[in-house]
């Protein structure tokens, strides 16, 4: 996950919008111009300061943290909606495209619009930081043991293999999110106000405008990007049903319908990938252990770091600023509540990058590391560019990035890295695209139904009396899974999702999904790669990195179908490459399946 650009809080207007505002003159472009870099360097500075804000209240979660995260977002935001607003000045008039694309994006950078008024302001914000606080200090105590936060609670759950056991981290989790609920439903009316002042319906439909396309064209194209990789998701589903009904037994998960969300492995059911030693097919395993080769080695989380930024440097790209080593935050600390969910900080919109993590020595984090120095990479590489084109392509672009350098972590890579002998031969090619598509493939309708759900909540579709109703009738629409015990209207099942109560939209991670694999086969043929494609790793191969820094380096300035176009001579988001990735997968699990249910 990615921090930075995305507007989130401000103050009083400077003093040049208000003249620019009431003044009665027609404007010129030149005018256009001058409001819009004034606006910059005044945005410039309040984003700043929110990001540093920001970076406190996360790595040191506590009420004066939050009341300080929550003034600076309040200032920012207060501020981006009155540049918004006053640029409706210059609606219609012929200007350079560069200056009209900047006014545009002025009114999208902002994911959570507050409305004008400043007491509505100043309690929106601090709705914001309340929510995300709660997920931060989140623990389940159970009864006469230690209470225990998200990260130990997911690693139990990840290593379990008794289902009462599973069923009860599962339910403690959730239980940290019924009293966000009122507070939730109060920030949905105040984000929704704010979008109007934009000119928008609601909050959905500001986000959905954010992709070069209008609100409901996006929309279908999410849905025809979903028809695309839904056969290959139900498949995978079937099998693992499947296999998790002969594990635990009929009574447990049902040989045909949906699945439990406790039996998965992850706390959301959102990515499948601990299950694989219960799914694994009879013969074609991996042949090794990711994290049990990083420990052999004895890396640590700083050692970890170091070898995702040689895969960059290998590339091409210069090495990470020395204040990234003394400011990011690697390890959990043992004196304070922190956010330990991973994310990629630039909180100067220059070279002060960072990441956020509590890194474990595992290869789940190690796949983590190079997603996040992804969006550190993207950050920097755009960072000449004018202040409102300092982002993404689209937000599906910042979160692929790094994925898709993840793909190169095959074996042939782990063998220049010391950490294998050999690469394993390719019967045990199953294995890996199995194992791979438990994480990758699995977390497809996951990645688009909060999205969904947001948007109905946004709209007045979902009404806050059926909130959790709705959450569990898409879960079940998209992934084929249910809740594995009772849930009423007194939970708030989608507030222990981080992504919920932080307000991060969440359809840029079901692109980047798709999007990962379309920028992988790019650099690989870049690189006059050939053979199977989850074999290929561009590591250390210069024509791939140049192919990927000419799209890093255009940041938002153009629509994204250029920028998509740089790297991979293609206008349209494709999942055909993702298939291709795992079709000797799909060939194998239709054999599985065959005679047995699919779908539920």
């Amino acid at each position: 996950m990615r921090r930075g650009f995305l507007l989130q809080g401000t103050a009083a207007l400077a003093l040049g919008v208000t003249g620019v505002a009431a003044s009665a003159a027609k404007p010129t472009a030149e005018e256009a111009r001058t409001f819009i870099e004034a606006a910059e360097m005044r945005l410039l500075g309040l984003m700043n300061r929110q990001q540093r804000a920001a970076w406190v209240q996360a790595t040191y979660i506590n009420d004066d943290t939050e009341k300080i995260a929550a003034e600076a977002n309040k200032d920012l935001i207060a501020a981006t909606v009155e540049y918004a607003v006053a640029a409706v000045r210059f609606d219609g008039l012929a200007l350079p495209e560069d200056v009209a694309r900047r006014l545009k994006l002025l009114k999208l950078s902002l994911s959570l619009p507050a409305p004008r008024d400043e007491a509505r302001q100043t309690e929106l914000t601090e709705l914001a930081a309340s929510l995300e606080g709660l997920f931060g200090k989140g623990k389940y105590c159970p009864p006469g043991k230690e209470c225990q936060a998200l990260g130990a609670l997911s690693r139990a759950l990840a290593a379990s293999r008794d289902p009462q056991e599973m069923l009860e981290l599962w339910r403690g989790w959730h239980g940290i999110a019924p009293p966000m609920r009122p507070k939730y439903e109060r920030f949905v009316t105040l984000a929704n106000e704010g979008a109007r002042t934009l000119g928008f319906a609601d909050m959905g439909a500001l986000w959905r405008s954010n992709y070069d396309m209008p609100p409901e064209a996006f929309a279908a194209e999410v849905e025809r990007l979903w028809q695309q990789v839904r056969p290959l998701y139900t498949s995978l589903h079937a099998y693992v049903r499947t296999r998790l009904s002969e594990r635990y037994g009929t009574g447990v998960v049902a040989p045909s319908g949906p699945l439990p969300a406790h039996v998965l492995g992850n706390m959301w059911a959102q990515s499948w990938e601990h299950t694989y030693p219960l799914v694994s097919p009879p013969q074609g395993a991996p042949g090794y252990d990711l994290t049990a080769l990083l420990r052999a080695q004895n890396l640590d989380a700083r050692g970890m770091v170091r070898s995702g930024e040689r895969f960059f440097t290998s590339l091409g790209f210069a090495p990470l600023p020395a204040t990234f080593w003394d400011r990011s935050l690697f390890t959990k600390p043992q004196d304070r509540e922190v956010v330990c969910h991973a994310s990629a900080w630039d909180l100067d919109n220059v070279d002060d990058l960072r990441i956020k993590m509590c890194i474990e020595v595992t290869g789940e984090d190690f796949v983590t590391i190079h997603h996040e120095l992804g969006h550190n990479f993207y950050q920097r590489a755009y960072n000449q560019q004018p202040l409102l084109f300092r982002n993404g392509a689209n937000d599906g672009f910042h979160e692929a990035i790094g994925d898709a350098i993840a793909l190169s972590v095959t074996p042939e890579y782990l063998v220049k890295l010391g950490l294998l002998e050999r690469a394993p031969d390719a019967s045990g090619d199953t294995g890996l695209l199995l194992s791979r598509a438990l994480e990758k493939v699995a977390f497809l309708p996951f990645g688009l139904l909060i999205d969904q759900w947001r948007w109905k909540v946004f709209s007045g579709e979902v009404k806050p009396a059926d909130y959790n109703q709705a959450w569990w009738d898409l879960r079940l629409r998209y992934q084929g899974i249910v809740p594995p015990m009772p849930r009423s209207e007194m939970d708030f099942d989608p507030g222990a999702k981080y992504h919920v109560p932080a307000n991060t939209p969440y359809t840029r991670y079901f692109l980047a999904h798709i999007l990962q694999f379309q920028f992988h086969k790019a650099m690989c043929q870049a690189a006059a790669q050939t053979g199977p494609l989850h074999r290929c790793s561009v590591y250390d191969n210069k024509a791939a990195g140049a192919r990927l820094a000419n799209m890093l380096a255009m940041g938002q300035s153009r629509p994204w179908p250029e920028a998509l176009q740089a790297l991979t001579g293609s206008r349209t988001i494709d999942a055909g490459p993702l298939l291709e990735y795992f079709a000797p997968l799909q060939a194998w699990l239709d054999e599985q399946n065959r005679g047995k249910p699919v779908g539920w």
